[in-house]
């Protein structure tokens, strides 16, 4: 005879909604879905949209944060001291950076930035979490195989650089400090703003000197 328990059935259906996306984000895809039928918008405008969110808006409010430091010792000291707190000087605060920690990259360091239990992130500054950061490749491969991952971004360290993994959490998430492109003591800060790139903030990217030759 089949017994029936009661735990052992909670626990099925615990885990079988864990996997579903969660009760907005399938309210967000259902009026997503309407306003396209109803030709009020369409998927383009859609991705446009969180294509400037996730590039423009957010990241430039991170890339004038790493170009303050560059030019500004005081700040800089801040920054890496309480990153937190330094950011107010912004008026950049929020939940997801009210516990923020910057690391910087050095000639013998490389940071990167991994939340492999979700995809925790300091949007306030970076704006939207690109897709690619939210994948369980990357989340997984970033902690067994960072060298690999960065290769696959372009980023190729000599063997002499040490790779940093930060796992990002809701109590502790990361900003990456990234070297200061050489031959820029001409600009100034706004410009500076514009070589930091969303990805030098995560890790993904180290070598912003390319930025800088198209800036010159």
């Amino acid at each position: 005879m089949t017994t029936f328990d009661e735990k052992k059935a909670v626990e099925i259906h615990q885990a079988l909604h864990s996997h579903l996306p969660s009760e907005p984000a399938l309210r967000v895809k259902a009026l997503e879905s309407l306003l396209i039928e109803k030709g009020l918008t369409t998927s383009e405008t859609i991705d446009a949209w969180i294509e400037a969110y996730s590039e423009e808006i957010g990241p430039k409010r991170g890339a004038l944060i790493i170009a303050r430091s560059w030019v500004d010792p005081e700040f800089k000291k801040r920054l890496m001291a309480d990153a937190a707190k330094a950011i107010e000087e912004f008026g950049f605060e929020g939940k997801a950076t009210g516990h923020l920690k910057a690391v910087e990259n050095t000639d013998k360091i490389h940071n990167l930035v991994v939340c492999t239990l979700c995809s925790c992130y300091p949007f306030s500054i970076l704006g939207i979490a690109p897709t690619w950061y939210k994948t369980a490749a990357y989340r997984s491969r970033a902690v067994r195989d960072p060298r690999g991952v960065l290769n696959e971004f372009g980023v190729m360290l000599n063997d002499d650089i040490k790779v940093c993994v930060w796992d990002s959490t809701a109590e502790l998430r990361y900003l990456v400090v990234p070297q200061r492109p050489s031959g820029t003591d001409n600009l100034n800060e706004k410009e500076l703003a514009e070589l930091v790139t969303r990805n030098s903030m995560i890790g993904t990217d180290r070598d912003l000197n390319s930025q800088a030759k198209v800036k010159s």
